[in-house]
């Protein structure tokens, strides 16, 4: 049974993820969705973000939560995403930055199963609405 979830990460993200909350504690994702920035996956420490009512928890990826706006959400609802790491400096809000390494969105449409179990998981969620 393919197991359907909206985020995810390589191994090297997670190697990242866990250097990075070593050094801070617990951390937190967003993904950004523009401005300063660009579009990218930022990382804060843990409560440093305040996330919001137009915030959607996604998922977790290295055991941390990892969110978007809901406008975000809108966009990217269809597409797996998937963190990974490339080297180049991270936002400037993001914990990354000074390692030399930077978070990098990627993602995939998902398969029809894939698709079909998350509209079923979010309507059991929502108590059988849509």
């Amino acid at each position: 049974m393919i197991s359907a979830e909206r985020v995810s990460a390589t191994p090297a993200a997670l190697a990242l993820i866990e250097a990075l909350s070593a050094r801070h504690g617990p951390l937190m994702f967003h993904q950004s969705g523009g401005c300063c920035d660009g579009s990218a996956p930022m990382c804060y420490a843990e409560g440093e973000l305040w996330v919001g009512d137009g915030d959607r928890l996604l998922g977790h990826i290295g055991g941390m939560p990892f969110y978007i706006s809901a406008a975000q959400f809108e966009y990217w609802q269809h597409t797996h995403l998937i963190i990974d790491v490339v080297p180049g400096r991270g936002g400037m809000f993001s914990l990354e930055g000074p390692t030399g390494q930077r978070f990098l969105t990627r993602s995939r449409l998902y398969l029809d199963e894939e698709w079909a179990q998350l509209q079923d998981q979010e309507a059991a969620q929502c108590g059988g609405r849509p």
